[in-house]
Formats: C-alpha cells, sequence, structure tokens
C-alpha cells in the first residue's frame, strides 16, 4: 500500500518530410526539457533510428511500434507531438496498438514565420491524424487549445489532465477488489454483479469472516508484524480511553487485512463492518479503513464493493485518498448543501485535526455499550472534491460523478461519527439521478476537481457508462 509511482511518458514525434530536419531536433530537445521539469519519466526512440528520431513513413511507424513493444510495461502513455505537420500513416501504424492513453499536441505557429521554410501546418495536421485515429479506432485525447507550446503554461495543465487520466486507465485495468465477508442481509443497496464487472477486467475476489477472524486469533502478537501496525496506529489517531483488548484486536484486524492485500494483490477492499465484528471482538473496524484509505489504498465499509471500485478510480484520478461516506443528512433548507458523514473510515488526510477513536454510539444500540471501539470521529476538513458512485444494472457498469466542495458550516457537536457539510450545485438533480437510476446510498469523496480527465478515462479508454447529473 503506497502512493502512485512516478509516471512515464513515451515520446511520439511526427514529420512530413519537406519541412525542415531542426524543427524535430528542437522539439525532441524541449519536450525532453518540460516533462523532467514537470517530474515525469519519459521514453524517447533514438534519433538515429529514423530520420531525424521522428516517424513520416509506415515503414518508420513500425520501427517505432518494435521500441514500444521492447517497452511494454514500462510508460503509462503516449505523447504524439506534432513539431509540424505530420504523417497520419505513419502514426497510427506507430501507434495503433501501444494499449495506452494517446495525447495528441500541436504546436503553433509563430505570425511572423509564416513562409514555406518555416511554417509549421501542426493546427491542420493535428485534425488530420485525429481523423484517421478516428477512422481505425484509436482513442486518443485532444485538449484546448487546439496548438499549444510544450514550454506554455497550458500544455504543464496538459500534463496534469493526461496524467490523471493515465492513472485511472492503468488501475482500472485489471483490477482486483477483496469482498471480505458477504452482504449483511438487509442491505440489498449494495448489491452487484460480478460478471458484468469481469466483463470490464474487473476481479472481485471473495472471502469469509470466518476465515480472518481465524487468522485474527493467530496473529503473533509480539510478532515484528503486530509490533510495527501498533506503533504506526497509535500515531494516527487519538486512542484515549479505548481498553487494550479492542485495540489489540484492531491491531491484528490491520495486520490481517494487509497481508491479504499483499498476498492477493488486492487493489482495493470491501469489508463487512457490522455486527460480527462487534458481537466477537468488541470492536468497529473504522479506524482500521480509514488507515488504509490514508495510504491511497481504497477500503469501503458494508461490503460496497461498488463504491471501492469508484474511490480507487477517484484516487488514482486525483494522486490522493478517498473516502466512501453516506448521502446521510439535509442541512437546514440549504437545497444545494447536504452532510455526508460515516462512523470513521474517512482517511486522516482528508480530515480538520486529529481523529479520536471512540464506542461505536449507533451499534451500542443493539450489542451493547463498549463493545463497537474502532470509530474514528471528527470532522471533513473545508476542501474542494469531486464525488463518484459506482453500480452494475442489468449487465451494465455505470458510474455517475460531480463536484462540489466541503464547507466550514458548523455541524451538530452531538452528530457521531466523522462528517462534513457538502455544498454541490444542482444537489437536488444529483439526488434525483441517484435515486431514479438504483445506484448506493453511498458516495465515494476525494480532493480536488478531477472529474474531466476520470470521466475521459472511465468512458473513452475503458467503456464505461458515465453520468454527470449536475450537467442536466
Amino acid at each position: 500500500m503506497s502512493k502512485t509511482s512516478k509516471m512515464t511518458f513515451a515520446l511520439f514525434f511526427g514529420n512530413r518530410g519537406f519541412f525542415p530536419g531542426s524543427l524535430m531536433e528542437s522539439a525532441r530537445a524541449e519536450m525532453a526539457q518540460v516533462l523532467r521539469k514537470r517530474g515525469y519519466d519519459f521514453l524517447m526512440m533514438e534519433a538515429s533510428a529514423t530520420r531525424y528520431g521522428a516517424v513520416e513513413t509506415a515503414a518508420e511507424g513500425r520501427k517505432y511500434a518494435n521500441f514500444l513493444r521492447e517497452n511494454t510495461g514500462k510508460y503509462d502513455g503516449v505523447i504524439l507531438s506534432l513539431p509540424n505537420f505530420g504523417d497520419e500513416t505513419g502514426a497510427v501504424t506507430a501507434l495503433r496498438d501501444c494499449g495506452t492513453p494517446i495525447l495528441v499536441q500541436a504546436y503553433p505557429d509563430d505570425l511572423d514565420k509564416m513562409a514555406p521554410a518555416l511554417r509549421r501546418d501542426s493546427f491542420c495536421g493535428k485534425l488530420s491524424v485525429m481523423d484517421v485515429f478516428r477512422q481505425y479506432n484509436l482513442p486518443f485525447t485532444a485538449l484546448k487549445p487546439h496548438t499549444v507550446s510544450p514550454s506554455a503554461k497550458r500544455f504543464a495543465e496538459h500534463l496534469d489532465y493526461f496524467a490523471r487520466l493515465c492513472r485511472v486507465v492503468k488501475g482500472m485495468r485489471n483490477l482486483a477488489v477483496g469482498a471480505v465477508g458477504a452482504r449483511t442481509t438487509p442491505f440489498k443497496t449494495i448489491r452487484f454483479d460480478e460478471l458484468a464487472l469481469q466483463r470490464h477486467g474487473i476481479t472481485v475476489e471473495t472471502f469469509d469472516l470466518a476465515d480472518i477472524f481465524a487468522r485474527m486469533r493467530s496473529v503473533d502478537a509480539r510478532g515484528d508484524a503486530c509490533k510495527a501496525m501498533a506503533r504506526d496506529l497509535k500515531a494516527y489517531s487519538d486512542w484515549r480511553g479505548v481498553p487494550e483488548k479492542a485495540f489489540d484486536a484492531l491491531v491484528r484486524l490491520a495486520v490481517v487485512l494487509e497481508k491479504l492485500a499483499s498476498d492477493v494483490g488486492l487493489q482495493a477492499i470491501a469489508l463487512r463492518c457490522w455486527m460480527e465484528l462487534q458481537e466477537q471482538f468488541g470492536v468497529s473496524p473504522c479506524v482500521v479503513l480509514s488507515w488504509m484509505n490514508n495510504r491511497q489504498f481504497p477500503a469501503a465499509c458494508e461490503v460496497d464493493v461498488g463504491n471501492a471500485i469508484a474511490m480507487y478510480a477517484l484516487s488514482r484520478a486525483s494522486d490522493d485518498d478517498a473516502a466512501c461516506l453516506d448521502w446521510n443528512n439535509n442541512y437546514a433548507d440549504q437545497e444545494d448543501k447536504c452532510i455526508l458523514f460515516h462512523c470513521g473510515p474517512v482517511p486522516a488526510s482528508m480530515m480538520a485535526g486529529k481523529g479520536k477513536v471512540t464506542d461505536h454510539l449507533i451499534t451500542c444500540n443493539v450489542v451493547g455499550k463498549r463493545r463497537g471501539f474502532g470509530c474514528n470521529v471528527g470532522r471533513i476538513r473545508p476542501m474542494p472534491m469531486t464525488f463518484s458512485s459506482m453500480a452494475t444494472d442489468a449487465g451494465r457498469v455505470k458510474f455517475y460523478l460531480g463536484e462540489g466542495r466541503f464547507t466550514k458550516d458548523p455541524i451538530p457537536k452531538d452528530f457521531f461519527g466523522c462528517a462534513g457539510v457538502a455544498e454541490i450545485p444542482r444537489l437536488q438533480d444529483v439526488l434525483l439521478h441517484v435515486g431514479r437510476e438504483g445506484h448506493r446510498h453511498h458516495v465515494s469523496v476525494t480532493p480536488g476537481h478531477v472529474m474531466e480527465p476520470l470521466k475521459e478515462a472511465l468512458e473513452h479508454y475503458l467503456g464505461l457508462e458515465v453520468s454527470v447529473p449536475q450537467n442536466g
């Protein structure tokens, strides 16, 4: 469980033979410099491999395709740079099997360099490349403005957008999610279709709580894994007043879940969080899920696999943590505000101050007091956010997306759990969409406004259904 690694892009340069080679030489140097400055790694075919180190024929396109095959798995996306018009056939030959998103970038012309020996014509060439890619059903990304210099501020924004998109596409392909425990019987709201997910490359691995409990009991409390986990959890939240027995159980649970994720190769989990953990161990797993979420490893409660997947997609887009919350309460009579809440799985990075571990003040009505320690109580900090949820419906996999912000608005002091006031434009339309389309009572959130690259990744590259109810 770790933060996302550095992004690597393969650089492609398109050429037309009657343009000067100096344009290619300067473009290769400029693009490399820009990527280094922005913190990205890159792969670039040797300049000697083709004329000017660019592609202008189908034969050179095949050389570039071989270059990509030799570097399979080493790059997250391709930047197709057009220092001049570029050759469409060479480009499609080179990239039709690249297997990653493609960002098409075209250099702008300078008004004082329009003579035949100096003019680029990339403006027209970009349209031609996009046209031919469409003919070959090869997906690509093109952003505004139509032409932009790699050294321009707008291209830095393009790179940021493209990196977010590439992280989502790479992460969602061959995603493995752990469903830990059976669905709680009353919660038909989180049912899902495994086969529909598998058709999109998302595998769900299931685990019985009985096995998890057996593993927890067999963990060596004096072993290195438990000692390290105890240190991490003690530092993570305020544990004053929590019985040692409950802390020990939560340490064991965290050790077991972390090892399970590592052994099976999971990228997210959804856990059955009540009532067995309360009844058998006297704990609630919220703080453990919070700790996992704070390491950019999505962990949803109530076995909500759909929102574990949505959290994962959001986290890849933001390169930050994510949380699964309830659409929980109106906020007085303000129609574009509501309270989003859960018992405590919100990552510390999204909280306003350190959390405090408490008994579960809701489940105690069933199992009794002091039998649900583990809720990580606090408040969600003010910030812009992107939200999403995923559901399966008659063989379809569908997401909704939107943006809003968590505000500084107060929440009553006796409000239990970890909550924040969310302000979402057209919230009432969003809620109608959630209900009418059969989405969950949960919604996943991540810091920042990253809806657009996430939407393109899910819809354009992964072929999933996406709706934006804020758009009407």
